[in-house]
């Protein structure tokens, strides 16, 4: 069996010291050795077929370089994009992600967490953001690093990334009242996530603040057979007392779409119907989904950048960080006739 190549071997054929090497190759120190250097040893390790000894570096540094990534739904198309720049962030710098899926499951997600913490990950990124105290409160209270992306988990202060939820769901119904509806149902998502909380709650202010009618219909998860059995519970009641539908997200929203289409109504003729998070292909639903714009891939990489801070020590502090959305109006949405 061919010996792997070392440290010291790549230091030798570049003439070199292995300190140089080490420097040349993590890009956390990269900046120390001069351009043409680093060029040189990066070409020889690449020839020699080098590959670093991430255990022995994480003995000498004590991290295993590695990041815990909790997700509740990989199925759901916002969290790949966050999933995405996350690992833009970490790869250049050195960095691994485990990504698990928890299936918005808070038994499975104790567990994972565990298993996370077991394998000895330098931190944890989590998406799940459940309001209920659970394993991350120990966490917290031994000191280990955790960054909140997308939701937040009350009561724990952890740094978080989130959208700007609250002017997304102002945007939605300043643009439905200017367009002439009343009259609203908010298809709100669970009440034990951050986002569906805070969306639901900017709801019924909004509507109370600008004197129109509006219910917050209360679902289990954020998926179209949820929207597509609230709006049927509605229909089939036959409550029609709504000109627009406020969806937590893009699926509950699809998910309406289809119940407006199974009782023979058409929208935005008969209703407006709106999601949240511009997940890919809504502009390609028919009709073409009006959303709020949600910065996915950048949330990502802010939640990385925040939880590599805190392992290297330059910013310990909690912190929230919250990224502008916009509305992107598309065919969904209509003048009351």
């Amino acid at each position: 069996m061919r010996n792997r190549v070392t440290l010291a071997d790549v230091a030798k054929a570049a003439g070199v010291n292995a300190a140089t090497v080490s420097r040349s190759l993590n890009p956390a120190t990269e900046s120390q050795v001069s351009k043409e250097t680093a060029r040189k040893i990066k070409k020889i390790s690449k020839d020699l077929g080098y590959t670093p000894n991430t255990v022995a570096r994480g003995l000498r540094t004590r991290k295993s370089l590695t990041i815990g990534v909790v997700i509740p739904d990989l199925t759901n198309p916002i969290f790949p994009p966050i999933v995405r720049g996350i690992d833009s962030y970490l790869i250049p710098r050195g960095y691994s992600a485990f990504v698990v899926n928890t299936d918005g499951n808070h038994e499975i997600e104790q567990t994972l967490i565990s298993s996370l913490m077991e394998r000895q990950v330098d931190g944890l990124i989590v998406a799940t953001g459940h309001t209920e105290g659970d394993l991350l409160t120990q966490y917290h209270q031994r000191g280990v690093k955790v960054v909140m992306v997308n939701r937040e988990s009350p009561g724990i202060p952890f740094p978080a990334v989130t959208s700007d939820d609250s002017a997304g769901i102002s945007a939605i119904i300043e643009h439905l009242v200017a367009l002439g509806h009343k009259n609203f149902i908010h298809l709100a998502g669970p009440a034990d996530s951050s986002t569906g909380l805070l969306r639901s709650r900017t709801f019924v202010s909004e509507c109370k603040r600008l004197g129109i009618s509006g219910k917050v219909i209360k679902n289990e998860s954020y998926s179209i057979d949820e929207g597509q059995a609230a709006v049927d519970k509605l229909l089939d009641h036959g409550t029609r007392n709504f000109s627009a539908i406020v969806a937590g997200n893009d699926l509950l929203a699809l998910g309406a779409y289809h119940s407006l289409r199974t009782h023979g109504l058409k929208c935005p003729e008969d209703v407006s119907v709106v999601g949240f998070n511009n997940m890919p292909f809504t502009a390609d639903f028919q009709p073409p989904m009006t959303t709020v714009n949600a910065p996915h891939f950048d949330m990502g990489v802010e939640a990385a950048r925040l939880l590599l801070s805190q392992i290297d020590g330059i910013d310990t502090a909690p912190v929230k960080v919250t990224l502008p959305v916009s509305l992107i109006i598309r065919g969904s949405t209509a003048r009351v006739l």
